[in-house]
Parts: structure tokens; C-alpha cells; sequence
């Protein structure tokens, strides 16, 4: 039954060859007709005697074996399909979106060195573990910019990262939601699977909102990577002023997004975690835009190799000259 409801041509426009080909056998078979022609003159009786070959033309003639063999080849390079199979390139082609947040905030000590540098630090090292993996960097603060877009090689990412500071920013601000809506246009318009990472500090509840409006219009998984300490970590004087990790806002944020939440920690654990869930996400992705229709055209070219054999045998075509 789910042959007949998904059965579907892959490349149908070149069933119009069907066209052609009936017309150049019909034109064929006139022109082997010779009994026809020749019935005017000379006598039914005698013409079955003299005409040679006639009694192989009751047998299977060339022509039927040649119409048959452009009815099978046509039909193959139409691309007949009925199931589907995943794409061979659909893991080579997803593709990561970080939105690193460039604040003033994102400079607090209560990480060492700062939260921003050991952001950069931590993107690092999780590129290393998503080696040649499709990355795309996003700098926001009160506007979103894409700083590079999707590439594999992760040492321009880490260039790019380290660059950025609050004071290139245009402007003040936390808009997460914008950095969302780039990254969600970059996956879309490179027409590929992949998922965003968010990494921040905080998120402003006036973004709540927004996040989820975004949630609601997108299919694009979501992670949210904490950067910021406890409020019982001591802050090293100097610091720029900056508030702890608030977990119950982080959250309410990820609900509002369907997203993963991961907290900073001082070891690879967080990173190794975070990867997991980009891979999972972007696996479950990959099931529904990385599949294509398996074209069943290849399996008919045994027949064909069948059907042409006749062909190859000596004075097999004398008898209908």
C-alpha cells in the first residue's frame, strides 16, 4: 500500500521521450513491413516462400525487443521512487551558529580571566571536538552582527572570537531574540540542518517574550550556554560591576525556547556535555531535512542489460531487412 501512495516520478518531464520513441517505431516497423509491399506483386502463397526469414517473424521480432528496451530505459532515467533514504551528505552539511554575547557585563572577573576571554576559550574547545563541522559566529549586545559566516575551519572562529570586545559594539543592550533571528536565517538561507548555541551571562526578562515567539515560528534547536559564577564566588577587586549566574532566569528561558541549558564549569565537562547535545539535536534534524527520495531507476538496468543482449548476435536483423 505505501507503494502506491508514494509511488512518484523524480525527473518526470523526461517521460517525454516516450513521445519520440513511439513515433521513430512506428516509422521502424513501416519500414520492415517489406511483405506489404511486395503482396501487389507477387502471388499470397508464393510471397510466404520466397520472403526470408518468415517464419521467424511470428518469434519475438528486433523491433519489439528495441521498444522495450527504450520503455525500460526511459522509465529508469525518469527516477520511479517510492521510498525514502537518508542523504549521504546531510551530516557533512550541518551546521552550528554560536551568538556569543559582547556586553560590558561579559568583562566581570568572577571567571577568570573574564567571562568573555574564557567564553572564546571554551568555543575552542568545543570546535575541536566538531572538527570540520559547518560554524558561523554571531557578536550581539543591543543589536546582532554576524561576524563569520558558516565556515570549517574553526581557527577563524577563534580569531574573530578573541577580537571581540564591548566597545565595537553599535549598540547597549541584551537582544537575544536578534541573535536568535539571524542565526535562525543563516541555517535557513544555506538550506541546511544545524542548531544554535547561545552563549551569555544573562538573559533580560523583557526577552521572554521574544524568545518564545521565536520558539513558536522556528524549528531550529536552541542551546544555552551560562557563562557567569555563582553569587557565592568571591568577585576579584577591580572587576567590572556585573550580576551573578541567576539560574531561575536562565531557565525560564530555556523553557520558553525548548532549549538545553548548560552552566559553565572549570574543567572540559560542560564543553563535552554541550557537544552531545548539538550533536543530538542537530541528529534529530538531520532525520527530517536530510532525507531524499531513494531513485529506484538503477534497478532497472539489469533489464536493460538483458533486453540489449539480443542485439549483439550476428545476422540477428538479416531476417527482417
Amino acid at each position: 500500500m505505501q507503494f502506491i501512495t508514494n509511488f512518484h516520478f523524480l525527473r518526470p518531464w523526461l517521460l517525454a521521450l516516450l513521445i519520440p520513441a513511439i513515433l521513430l517505431l512506428w516509422q521502424a516497423w513501416k519500414a520492415q513491413d517489406s511483405k506489404s509491399g511486395m503482396q501487389a506483386l507477387i502471388a499470397e502463397h508464393l510471397l510466404e516462400h520466397l520472403m526470408l526469414g518468415a517464419k521467424e517473424q511470428e518469434k519475438v521480432r528486433p523491433l519489439y525487443l528495441l521498444a522495450a528496451f527504450w520503455l525500460v530505459g526511459i522509465v529508469a532515467l525518469a527516477g520511479p521512487a517510492w521510498k525514502k533514504e537518508s542523504s549521504p551528505f546531510a551530516e557533512d552539511t550541518s551546521g552550528l551558529v554560536i551568538a556569543l554575547k559582547v556586553t560590558p557585563s561579559m568583562l566581570a572577573q568572577d571567571i577568570q580571566p573574564s567571562r568573555l576571554e574564557r567564553a572564546t576559550q571554551k568555543i575552542h574547545d568545543l570546535l575541536k571536538l566538531r572538527s570540520g563541522a559547518k560554524t558561523a559566529l554571531i557578536a550581539y549586545g543591543g543589536s546582532a552582527h554576524l561576524t563569520m559566516p558558516l565556515t570549517v575551519d574553526p581557527t577563524i572562529i577563534d580569531m574573530f572570537s578573541q577580537a571581540l570586545t564591548p566597545e565595537i559594539m553599535p549598540e547597549k543592550g541584551d537582544t537575544a531574540s536578534a541573535a536568535l533571528e539571524l542565526g535562525s536565517a543563516i541555517l535557513t538561507k544555506a538550506g541546511i540542518p544545524g542548531s544554535i548555541l547561545l552563549i551569555t551571562d544573562q538573559i533580560a526578562g523583557d526577552q521572554l517574550g521574544a524568545l518564545k515567539n521565536f520558539h513558536q515560528q522556528s524549528n531550529i534547536p536552541v542551546h544555552i550556554f551560562a557563562i557567569a559564577a555563582d553569587k557565592a564566588v568571591i568577585v576579584p577587586p577591580g572587576s567590572p560591576p556585573a550580576p551573578a549566574l541567576n539560574l531561575n532566569d536562565m531557565n525560564k528561558a530555556a523553557d520558553v525556547l525548548g532549549a538545553s541549558l548548560t552552566v559553565i564549569s572549570p574543567d572540559e565537562r560542560d564543553v563535552q556535555k554541550l557537544s552531545q547535545r548539538i550533536q543530538i539535536s542537530i541528529s534529530n534534524a538531520k532525520q527530517n531535512q536530510g532525507e531524499r527520495w531513494q531513485d529506484a531507476g538503477y534497478w532497472l538496468l539489469p533489464l536493460l542489460l538483458v533486453l540489449a543482449l539480443p542485439f549483439f548476435r550476428r545476422g540477428w536483423f538479416v531476417a527482417y531487412e
